[in-house]
Parts: C-alpha cells; sequence; structure tokens
C-alpha cells in the first residue's frame, strides 16, 4: 500500500513539472532594455586620434661608411629587435667574406713586392758596381793616354796628332761613363721610389681592410633598447640578408626617460588644436593604462595620409609626461585630445539621442515602461552628448527605441 502511494505521488510531481515547463515555453521571453544615466559634470570636448610612441631622443645607430671597393654591405647577424642591450653588445654583424678576401690578396701582394724589392737593390748595386769599373777602366785608359802625349815632344806632327785624337776620345769616353753613372743613379732612384709607393699603398689598404673588418662588428655605444629601423626598399624592418648603403640608419637607442606620440589630425580638426592642450594616452596593448601628456608641436603643412591617398592630415606631437616600462617606441596609443572642458552640465551617452527632422528626443524610463522625451542639445563628443533641457541628473535613457527591441522579439515568436 505505502509502494502504490509513493509511485502517485512521484506520478503527480512528474505530472507537475511537466505542466511547468510548458507554461514556461509558452511565455513569451522578453529581453533587458540597454539604458543610462544622465550625469551631471564637466564636459570634455575631445578628439581621439591613433598614434605611435617615439623617443624624444635616441642615438642612431647607422651602418658604417666603407670604400666602394670592399663591396655591399649584407646584414648576417642583427640584435633582436625590442632587445635590451648594455654598451658593447655587437647590436649588427655585416658579411666580412670580401673585406678578408682583400686582405689575404694584400697581405700575398705585399710578400710578392717586398721580394721583388730585395731583387730590385741587388740588380741595382750589381748594375751600379760594372758601370764604376767601366768608369775606371776608361778613367785610366784617358790617364795613359795623356801620359803618351806628353811624352811624344819629340815625335813626328802625325804621331802627336794620332795620340791627340786618341786623348780626345778617351775624354769623350771618360765623361760618358761618368753621364751613364749619373743617370743609371736617377733611374735607379725613380724605380726605388715606384716600387715603394706601390709597397707604401698595399700597406695603406691592408690597413683600411682591417680597419673596415673592425667596422663591419657594430657595438652599442650606449645601454638602451634597440629599435630596428625600417628599410624602405622592403618595406620592412631591417633583417639577417639585408643590403644597405654606407651611414644607413639600421637601429635606434632611444631614451625612454623622454618619449612623445606622434598622430596625424585630419584637416577638419586641425583648427581646434593648439599647443598645451591636455592629452590622454592610452597603449593599445596596455588598455588598462592611461598617460597624461600635452600638445608639443602643431605643423603647419599638411601632408598626404599615405603614398596612395590624397587625404590631408597635419602631423602633430604630444610629449608624454610620464616613462613607464610599458610605454615603448614602436607601440600604437590612442590619444585622447582635450580641445574643451564644460564644467557642471547634464550629459548623456549619444547613443541615447534619436533625431527627427528638426527635433531631438530620448525614451525616458517611467515607473510603466519607457516615455519618449523631446529634449534640447549642446556640445557632443564622440561619446557623450550635452542636454540642455529636457532631462534631469538621475533620470535613466534607453540607448535603443524599446519599440524596435518588441518587434524583433514578435518576429522571433512567428518564426518559432
Amino acid at each position: 500500500m505505502n509502494k502504490q502511494r509513493t509511485k502517485l505521488k512521484l506520478a503527480k510531481m512528474a505530472a507537475l513539472l511537466l505542466c511547468i515547463g510548458a507554461v514556461g515555453c509558452a511565455k513569451k521571453s522578453t529581453q533587458q532594455v540597454p539604458e543610462a544615466k544622465v550625469e551631471k559634470g564637466v564636459f570634455y570636448i575631445d578628439i581621439y586620434e591613433e598614434g605611435e610612441i617615439e623617443a624624444i631622443n635616441s642615438i642612431n645607430v647607422n651602418s658604417p661608411n666603407i670604400p666602394w671597393r670592399f663591396g655591399n654591405l649584407k646584414i648576417s647577424d642583427i640584435v633582436e629587435d625590442g632587445a635590451s642591450v648594455k654598451e658593447g653588445d655587437t647590436l649588427i654583424t655585416f658579411d666580412p667574406s670580401e673585406v678578408r678576401k682583400a686582405i689575404l690578396d694584400y697581405e700575398d701582394r705585399l710578400i710578392v713586392s717586398n721580394a721583388e724589392l730585395e731583387k730590385m737593390i741587388a740588380q741595382q748595386e750589381l748594375e751600379m758596381e760594372q758601370l764604376i769599373a767601366d768608369y775606371e777602366v776608361t778613367r785610366i785608359s784617358h790617364e795613359i793616354t795623356r801620359m803618351q802625349l806628353e811624352s811624344a815632344a819629340h815625335e813626328s806632327e802625325i804621331k802627336r796628332r794620332e795620340i791627340q785624337l786618341n786623348l780626345d776620345k778617351a775624354d769623350i769616353s771618360l765623361d760618358r761613363a761618368k753621364e751613364q753613372i749619373e743617370n743609371r743613379r736617377k733611374i735607379q732612384a725613380e724605380e726605388m721610389k715606384q716600387k715603394h709607393l706601390s709597397i707604401r699603398q698595399d700597406e695603406e689598404r691592408l690597413e683600411e681592410a682591417h680597419l673596415t673588418l673592425n667596422k663591419l662588428f657594430v657595438i652599442a655605444p650606449a645601454p638602451g633598447i634597440a629599435i630596428i629601423s625600417r628599410n624602405w626598399s622592403t618595406n620592412s624592418k631591417f633583417q639577417m640578408g639585408d643590403q644597405c648603403w654606407s651611414s644607413q640608419e639600421i637601429i635606434k637607442l632611444p631614451d625612454l626617460s623622454k618619449l612623445k606620440a606622434k598622430v596625424n589630425i585630419n584637416e577638419i580638426d586641425i583648427s581646434k588644436v593648439t599647443r598645451g592642450l591636455k592629452v590622454q594616452v592610452r597603449p593599445d596593448a596596455f588598455s588598462d593604462s592611461i598617460f597624461s601628456g600635452y600638445v608639443s608641436t602643431v605643423a603647419n603643412l599638411a601632408q598626404n595620409k599615405d603614398n596612395k591617398s590624397n587625404i590631408k592630415v597635419f602631423p602633430v606631437e604630444i610629449v608624454i609626461d610620464q616613462s613607464n616600462k610599458n610605454l615603448l617606441p614602436g607601440l600604437t596609443v590612442s590619444c585622447r585630445i582635450i580641445v574643451d572642458e564644460i564644467p557642471d552640465v547634464l550629459y548623456m551617452p549619444i547613443e541615447a539621442l534619436h533625431v527627427e527632422s528638426d527635433k531631438s528626443y530620448v525614451f525616458k524610463k517611467t515607473v510603466s515602461g519607457y516615455e519618449k522625451v523631446e529634449v534640447q542639445t549642446g556640445h557632443t563628443n564622440s561619446d557623450y552628448v550635452i542636454i540642455e533641457s529636457g532631462l534631469d541628473k538621475g533620470d535613466k535613457v534607453a540607448l535603443i527605441d524599446p519599440a524596435t527591441l518588441d518587434k524583433n522579439e514578435d518576429k522571433k515568436e512567428e518564426k518559432k
């Protein structure tokens, strides 16, 4: 008997649950209308623009200036972008193969040139010894002929004449031998000069090659964060395998204690932006952090937004008051430039405002639902609008038309 009563109770409970479920399914579901409250306080007229963090002061690390004879500069190794470096750390290594080949070539040339110089010295000494010996033979012959002429006082006229001619001939030979020695000395001196010049040039080239080899290993002149520059040939940051020309900027070592943000303001809003305006800077990567700053410079001349656009913008620089580990050069930031502050006014989200013809209205929440109320508005910014009349502080307004939400619910029910 007890078992039957228990089964009966369970059956009743199951039937009750099914009825409740059926009623719940039949009941029309409702969605909550998103609302906002009318606030009172300081209203900010502002301009939002994205920009990029840069260091106000930084050290530019450029590729070395090397002679053309050593070929092109090719990056074989480069520090990681954003890496922390110490003074003296190697930032960039350029391919040294061409320079090392040149060093070997100059060393070989110097070995050959010095050997040729020693051979030249020996040959010149031998030549000079032979010329001096020939000169001595000619001088002795000249002296003998002169002595013969002096002792031929009793000889016939013809004999004396013959001896005199031989003496004249000996004079010519002696002068010629002396001239040959002097000319040969001049030639040898010039030959030695040219050889020494050639050797000195090779020595200078060898020294230049060693200095160039050292330049191919670029070190950090100061500690900091290594920010790799953009290679305009590839439109990407420099990387291994890229070629560059002498004295081209490859890396920046920024001073992280003084930073700025660079933004481009369109020509419609630029008239509102002046030096000294307050700015709120929010890094996109750290959206919970907000930093203060001010407009430091406003460009006088417009420029194209990019290479493919005719839209004109004005570059504006914003000095950031604080330094922080989350603020690094190259980060994208959202900048809110405060153009004006209007104190003690009512304002609400701009999404709650509806316009028909020349009238503005909102859907104000009441006890029974939402009431359509006409309002007078003032200044607006990207998020809010000033309410001059029609609402009071603390009033709640719908961010969408409630009727639209009901229509959407009806359509969903019809589909079911």
